[in-house]
Formats: structure tokens, C-alpha cells, sequence
């Protein structure tokens, strides 16, 4: 590696943000200096490493063929540097990093959070919503909840829930539904990331074949609820979405017909990573407040 000895870490740096996103301006925003500082540093690391990296046209500068494959391994080199910065900066043993889906935090994990703080006060939980599969061997994160199939490489998992979805409503709407088919006249607030579509549900209401009527499309699970809590149309949802908005009369469900997705929620940890005591715990809480809730969403639809 002497030859990293020729060229400033900052110049090489300066290569890679311009090369990965595209234009001065942003690298410098990553990289918190102006744009004109990043331009003198990529010359002076073209200069250091004798070769031009960027050819520089009247809109923007543009890779050139020596550059694209060099620009490729930094981005690939700093990605690995910033994995092992992620890993010597691992919280203390008392701090539990959890990677979950936005939705499944908003709408049901973060408002029970203060009972696993009543329960285990010497555990500090740092939640990390992202919709990324973050592989926890490589990252500062401790465990994962998923949904899935729960088949990903390179980690364990461990089923939580079965997913199952139904229809759901604002309850001024219910009234309209009186029989399945009613709801082929319903307009329809469909998740455009939704793992699964309409068609579940209805070919086990005996509606196979039938299509929905869409109103909104949008591309966030908790934006369609909420359209859905406002009387915009129905929603085909699941357990862990609805269940506290069902229970506090904000949602109604018309149909007790529920269908199985094939996914569910899973715990997800490293293959190799030894179970601490602060995600065996954090395991425990939650199944038995997931099997709460769903206890309680079970008593509601019958």
C-alpha cells in the first residue's frame, strides 16, 4: 500500500463523491467544504496520480476512461472504510441499534417503546427506520426486523408474525359495505410498494378476477392509512399497520375475511454474531407485546 503514500487522502476522496454523485456541488455538500475546494483538490490528485480522472466539458465534468474504473474502486474502497468506522464505533454494551422499516416504527413499534424502558432501564434503544436491508455484519447494527420470506443471505431469522391483510375503512364509510362486492365500487387507496396486491384478498372473497377502482396511488404504506382514517377510500392492510387505529375506533374493518400474504416479520442478526443479553431481552418484550396486540386485534374482529 506505499503507493497510497503519493496521493492525499482528501484528493482521492474529492474523486470518488464527484465521480458517485455526479456534480462539484454535491460532493462539496458531502463533504462539508465549496465546490471550489473539491475542484482544487481532484487537480491536485490528477496531478498526484498522473493520469486525468475527469474530462471537463461545459456542463459538468465527466469520467474518463481511466477514470471510470478508478472511481468505481474508491467508491467500493471508502464503502469498506466506512463499514469498519461503523464497526469500531459500536455503541456500549448497554446501547441495542435496531434497523426497522419506517412504517412498522411509526405505527407500532415506537409508541410501546416506553414500556421496554420501564421493564429494562439500563438498555438504551437507538432506532435505525430505513427501508434498507442493513446486513448487521458489517454495519453498528445489532438487530434487524424485517419483512419478508425470511430468506436473506448471510443472516438468521427468526419468524415474529404471519403476515395477513384485509380491508380496512374510516368507519363513517363501513355502512356503504354491506357484502364483498360492494367493495368493487369503493374507491381504492393503493400502496405502490405494497409486497402483495389486491388480488390476495379477493380471490379468497370469492372476487377472483375482479379489479379494484383506484383513487390515489402513493408510495408509503402510513400515507395511505392516513388518506384511508380520512374517508378517501379502502385500504387492503395488515395486522401491525392498523391494529391501534382499529382499536381506537379511527379504522374499521367491513370484512372479517383475511388472507395470507406469504410474508411475515422476522428478527434478523448476524449469521455469526453471539446473542447478547440486550437483544435476547428486546426479543422477549416484543413477541409478548406483538402477541398483546394481536390478541386484541383478534377480540375486534369477532
Amino acid at each position: 500500500m506505499k503507493n497510497l503514500n503519493t496521493v492525499h487522502l482528501n484528493g482521492l476522496r474529492a474523486l470518488e463523491a464527484v465521480g458517485r454523485l455526479g456534480s462539484l456541488q454535491a460532493a462539496a455538500d458531502e463533504l462539508g467544504v465549496s465546490a471550489g475546494a473539491v475542484s482544487q483538490q481532484i487537480n491536485k490528485a490528477e496531478a498526484q496520480l498522473g493520469h486525468l480522472i475527469f474530462e471537463r466539458r461545459p456542463k459538468g465534468l465527466v469520467a474518463t476512461d481511466i477514470g471510470r474504473p478508478v472511481l468505481g474502486r474508491l467508491t467500493e474502497g471508502f464503502g469498506k472504510l466506512s463499514e469498519g468506522v461503523g464497526l469500531a464505533q459500536r455503541r456500549d454494551t448497554n446501547c441495542l441499534t435496531i434497523s426497522v422499516a419506517p412504517v412498522f416504527a411509526a405505527r407500532w413499534l415506537v409508541r410501546r417503546l416506553e414500556s421496554f424502558a420501564r421493564q429494562f432501564p439500563d438498555i438504551v434503544l437507538r432506532i435505525d427506520a430505513t427501508t434498507r436491508l442493513i446486513d448487521p455484519a458489517i454495519s453498528d447494527i445489532d438487530l434487524g426486523i424485517r419483512v419478508g420470506m425470511g430468506e436473506w443471505p448471510d443472516v438468521v431469522s427468526e419468524p415474529i408474525l404471519t403476515q395477513q391483510v384485509f380491508p380496512v375503512v374510516a368507519p363513517s364509510l363501513a355502512t356503504e359495505l354491506k357484502t364483498p362486492r360492494d367493495i368493487l365500487s369503493m374507491p381504492a387507496v393503493i400502496d405502490s410498494k405494497a409486497m402483495f396486491d389486491w388480488s390476495v384478498w379477493l380471490d379468497v372473497a370469492g372476487l377472483a378476477g375482479e379489479k379494484m377502482n383506484a383513487r390515489h396511488v402513493l408510495n408509503e404504506a402510513s400515507l395511505c392509512l392516513d388518506a384511508v382514517i380520512a374517508g378517501q377510500g379502502v385500504m387492503l392492510a395488515w395486522q401491525t399497520l392498523t391494529v391501534d387505529a382499529i382499536l381506537e375506533g379511527r379504522l374499521a374493518v367491513p370484512f372479517k375475511i383475511r388472507a395470507k400474504t406469504g410474508y411475515g416479520h422476522y428478527f434478523a442478526t448476524a449469521r455469526d454474531q453471539r446473542e447478547s443479553r440486550k437483544i435476547k431481552v428486546f426479543k422477549a418484550w416484543m413477541r409478548a407485546e406483538m402477541a398483546s396486540s394481536m390478541d386484541a386485534l383478534e377480540t375486534s374482529f369477532q
